[in-house]
């Protein structure tokens, strides 16, 4: 029942995924799969030499954001955990299963084809973590929620006291971190890139047509040319961690 393989998706209207496509694509130096799924809703960002973990899925309605796909040897048995520690199953489709966290925060079993090779860093950056904002009402049910879904998976506060840490087994692509907001508001998520200069990266993506939102010591909040938000975060590219003991967000 381990999880085997990660995808962060970021879920977009149908009038936004040509521009998404672009910008991510030239962000990370990838390539858009062919379409698919029962209506061309998927498409996955391509590497040479590598597996994908990073996909779009265009979505009928709502402003969208991002969920995590959990690629796992057996989706029954998983999705059967996920609800034995408090998950809701949403629906059911032909080899995998949406789910919903205690919070309200989606996510998909999908079986595991075997990928196993992380896409490359790209000028110093990897995006490679999902952050669940989450409202401070649900905050300590979600730390302890997603603790239990992945409990071979490392789960520590982070470096400010509004962060929680999930952290994959080694080989794994996307991490999770939780984020304590300041208002109740329902759980959204976004995606974040581990840079080893973002002050360099922040300047190639408003090359490529991003706007800063916000900038604080150690990450810097963007929106892609299509409006989704992201954040450039002072983590190391190759393992997800900090590059010293501090402050740094995640």
């Amino acid at each position: 029942m381990s999880v085997r393989w990660t995808y962060a998706f970021l879920d977009l209207p149908a009038s936004a995924v040509g521009r998404t496509g672009e910008f991510w694509t030239a962000v990370t130096g990838t390539r858009l799969s062919e379409p698919s799924g029962e209506h061309g809703e998927f498409v996955t960002l391509s590497a040479d030499g590598a597996d994908a973990c990073v996909g779009l899925q265009r979505v009928g309605s709502g402003p969208g954001g991002a969920h995590l796909d959990f690629s796992v040897d057996d989706v029954p048995a998983f999705a059967a955990h996920a609800s034995r520690v408090g998950a809701e199953t949403v629906a059911e489709h032909e080899g995998w299963t949406v789910l919903r966290s205690s919070a309200g925060q989606l996510f998909c079993a999908v079986p595991w084809h075997g990928e196993s090779a992380r896409p490359p860093v790209v000028h110093g950056s990897r995006f490679d973590q999902v952050c669940l904002d989450l409202p401070p009402s649900g905050f300590d049910a979600e730390v302890a929620f997603w603790s239990a879904l992945l409990p071979d998976w490392g789960s520590t506060p982070g470096s400010r006291p509004e962060f929680h840490v999930l952290a994959p087994p080694a080989g794994l692509p996307v991490r999770i971190l939780l984020q304590r907001l300041e208002e109740d508001r329902p759980v959204s998520a976004h995606p974040d890139l581990a840079c080893a200069d973002i002050a360099a990266a922040r300047a190639r993506h408003e090359r490529l047509g991003a706007v800063v939102t916000a900038a604080f010591d150690h990450w810097t909040v963007m929106r892609d040319p299509a409006g989704g938000t992201y954040c450039l975060t002072g983590r190391d590219p190759e393992t997800g961690g900090l590059p010293r003991p501090s402050d740094r967000r995640g």
